[in-house]
């Protein structure tokens, strides 16, 4: 991923300066793994260029209509939905949705008048950008996962640039508009300097004890909760100890199966993951973008078990895109009730392995992807405003 030709250099590119306001749109969302990317590219592009003027563009209804304003910024909302394919007669009102939102986004691009434009993927970014690709104004696309999707695919053909998580991003884009930045992640967790020892004792554990840490998600992960739950009596057999988020629909049946065994500590959510992280030997996660990027910044060995029905299947390319570096391992969901817990122990047990596949992972984690991006956007205005 440190390929010196495709990451931009920081050097002598100050912070803060003068210049034209840049008024920027940030559009896209549906999941956190494009909210958080877009909401810490934000971030940088204030920390860099201070009276830069940003306004977001999500959809009506979904979850960045509300994180974003949490996060001081305002968000404009497009009448536009996705594709179901679990019902077709829902996509009967489509194109009139699409019809409508390009109609929102001309009169957004009408007050707003911004000089660029940020995709962050979800479909509710694709009308915005192609409106701006249509009246020439600079266009540039943050692809999260190792499997690119469908709107930011349309679109890169004629971005300015595409920043990209992992390498291997030449059959989704043209190569010489692709820049690999790494996913922007939580601040909290790319500066952690939380102890293996003080993050044991914020969970009531014992530090001379094997740890592994299980994250399904918020809402948890069906597969892997039932499997954990099944098979709890390995960890103590063990001799091991399991931190384990389970999502709010499945807490009440794992606290159950616990049973208040000191060895495991359960809840539906962890709010303080840098304290998760730093307690972990070993970690069962779901191969999301954002996942991956932090586990790398924090140097785990982890078991993935990619989330099956993710949109082309994206999570399964970006954990084999680690297991191909042996920088992890991967299991199916479906093969979750029978081999998840054997083959955790025996990861957490094989200390060769384990620092194996800490190294490889440790290699592959970039901590200041918002900062990279947010600069050689600027960069980009400020040559062409330069040059005007």
């Amino acid at each position: 991923m440190n390929d010196d030709q495709n990451i931009i250099s920081l050097q002598n590119f100050p912070l803060g300066g003068g210049g034209t306001a840049l008024r920027i749109i940030i559009a896209g969302g549906g999941t956190g793994g494009h909210i958080f990317p877009a909401i810490a590219i934000a971030n940088a592009l204030k920390k860099i260029q201070p009276e830069a003027e940003i306004l977001f563009v999500g959809a009506k209804g979904k979850m960045e209509m509300e994180k974003v304003p949490l996060a001081g910024y305002t968000i404009e909302g497009l009448n536009i939905a996705g594709f179901n394919r679990s019902s077709l007669i829902k996509n009967i009102a489509l194109p009139y949705k699409l019809v409508q939102s390009f109609l929102q986004v001309r009169q957004i691009f009408k007050t707003f008048k911004p000089v660029a434009v940020i995709g962050v993927g979800g479909y509710s970014s694709f009308p915005v950008l192609r409106f701006a690709q249509s009246k020439g104004i600079k266009t540039f696309i943050h692809e999260a996962n190792s499997f690119a999707g469908k709107s930011n695919m349309l679109l890169g053909k004629k971005a300015t640039r595409i920043y990209t998580a992992t390498d291997g991003m030449e059959k989704f884009f043209p190569a010489h508009k692709i820049m690999i930045t790494g996913n922007p992640i939580r601040e909290s967790i790319a500066s952690s300097s939380v102890s293996r020892e003080d993050a044991l004792r914020f969970f009531n554990l014992d530090p001379y004890k094997k740890t592994i840490l299980s994250i399904g998600g918020s809402l948890g992960a069906k597969n892997i909760n039932e499997a954990l739950a099944a098979h709890l009596d390995q960890f103590e057999k063990n001799d091991l100890q399991l931190i384990w988020q389970t999502g709010k629909p499945f807490f009440s049946t794992a606290k159950q199966a616990a049973d208040d065994k000191a060895t495991i500590w359960v809840n539906d959510f962890i709010m303080q993951m840098e304290y998760a992280y730093a307690a972990a030997d070993a970690v069962i996660s779901r191969s999301g973008a954002m996942s991956v990027s932090e586990l790398c910044v924090q140097k785990k060995a982890v078991l993935f078990v990619p989330y099956p029905f993710a949109a082309e299947d994206h999570q399964t390319a970006n954990a084999k895109n680690l297991v191909d570096k042996n920088a992890a391992m991967m299991i199916k969901d479906s093969d979750a009730m029978n081999s998840l817990v054997p083959s955790i122990i025996a990861l957490v047990k094989d200390d060769q392995k384990l620092e194996t596949f800490k190294n490889n992972i440790g290699k592959l984690a970039i901590t200041n992807a918002d900062e990279v991006v947010a600069k050689n956007i600027i960069q980009s205005i400020r040559q062409d405003q330069a040059a005007a």
